[in-house]
């Protein structure tokens, strides 16, 4: 039997339940809290389960976050910045920097004609720098340098090699004017049929009445005189749609209709499409950029449109389609072509 056998074998007639009764409370609790069995490296059990309770304070009530946030931010201003240890004045010791000059070796020397020496001596920076450009040493030189010495024939790298790129400088560029077209005016025109007026241009202006927008379309029913109708950027929706195709039914002398950047659903595209039909005389419509995309049944009415009316020669709308774009392509082929063939009779 070993020793350690031995020092075991005194402990074989022990009573424990003898041992237990004379613990005191405190002896009891401090084994029932060895006995317990916990994981400290496991971080996905709680905290309870980790480490063992050592408080003996009693619970003061439910959490308040934003109490113990304030009392965070108390104690954290209470607490006094530490000092430094050596106080920063602003004097700075030892020497600066200097590189020193290389000397060039003597046969890395490289030596130029008189005539040459002469010229590079008195050149200055901005010369210097086209004529490195020349010479296509683009590295010691900013990109936009290089190829404004390549483009211009003449010295306008005034900055020099050495110079810090800048940002090119664009030339703001003006917003549109506003429409001055009065509408009034416009609709007065159409409904008396004025021979002058071949062309409606309400672009941009966004503040039109749909009732007096109704009433230019139901006016340009019985006009004849007025080639192009263009409502682009009107916040016209599908009640302006709606009439456009009524007045397509009707009219017989219209030829550019352009209804884009609008507020125009696939169902009003859809009316007005179907009411392309039966107009012949119309050769150029633009639907594109609405506030929705239409849909698949929407662009393949507009393939199975061009298809159906040869009369059109522009249409002005991106398929995201492959099919309908590959239909509408080869409609507009055949159309201009058919268009082709009878300016030439």
């Amino acid at each position: 039997m070993s020793s350690y056998q031995k020092e075991l074998e005194k402990y074989r007639d022990i009573d424990e339940d003898e041992i237990l009764r004379t613990l005191s409370p405190e002896e009891l609790e401090q084994l029932d809290c060895e006995l317990q069995e916990m994981d400290p490296e496991n971080m996905l059990l709680p905290a309870g389960l980790r480490q063992r309770d050592q408080t003996k304070k009693s619970p003061t009530g439910p959490l308040d976050r934003e109490a113990l946030l304030q009392y965070l931010e108390q104690q954290a201003l209470e607490v006094k910045e530490r000092d430094d240890l050596v106080p920063f004045t602003g004097e700075k010791k030892g020497k600066p920097y200097i590189q020193p000059k290389r000397e060039i070796p003597v046969q890395e020397q490289i030596t130029l004609e008189p005539e040459l020496e002469e010229a590079l001596a008195h050149a200055t920076d901005a010369e210097m720098c086209d004529i490195a450009a020349i010479l296509g040493m683009y590295t010691l030189m900013s990109n936009k340098q290089y190829y404004d010495a390549i483009c211009s024939g003449e010295i306008c790298n005034t900055e020099g090699i050495s110079s810090v790129v800048q940002p090119d400088k664009y030339k703001p560029v003006p917003d549109e004017p506003p429409n001055p077209t009065n509408i009034e005016e416009i609709l007065k025109s159409v409904r008396s049929n004025d021979k002058e007026l071949e062309e409606v241009n309400l672009n941009n202006i966004q503040d039109i009445p749909i009732p007096m927008l109704i009433e230019l379309c139901e006016a340009m029913k019985t006009n004849t005189h007025v080639r192009s109708f263009s409502l682009v950027a009107t916040r016209s929706g599908d009640p302006i749609a709606n009439a456009v195709a009524d007045m397509l039914r009707e009219n017989r002398s219209l030829q550019s209709l352009n209804i884009e950047s609008n507020f125009i659903s696939s169902t009003g595209l859809m009316a007005v499409l179907k009411a392309v039909r039966e107009n012949a005389t119309l050769t150029e419509l633009r639907v594109d950029n609405q506030r929705q995309w239409p849909g698949d049944a929407v662009e393949m009415e507009m393939a199975t449109m061009l298809e159906q009316c040869p009369s059109i020669v522009r249409f002005g709308y991106h398929f995201t389609q492959q099919g309908p774009r590959a239909r509408a392509a080869q409609a507009m082929t055949r159309n201009n072509e058919l268009r082709r063939q009878q300016k030439k009779r």
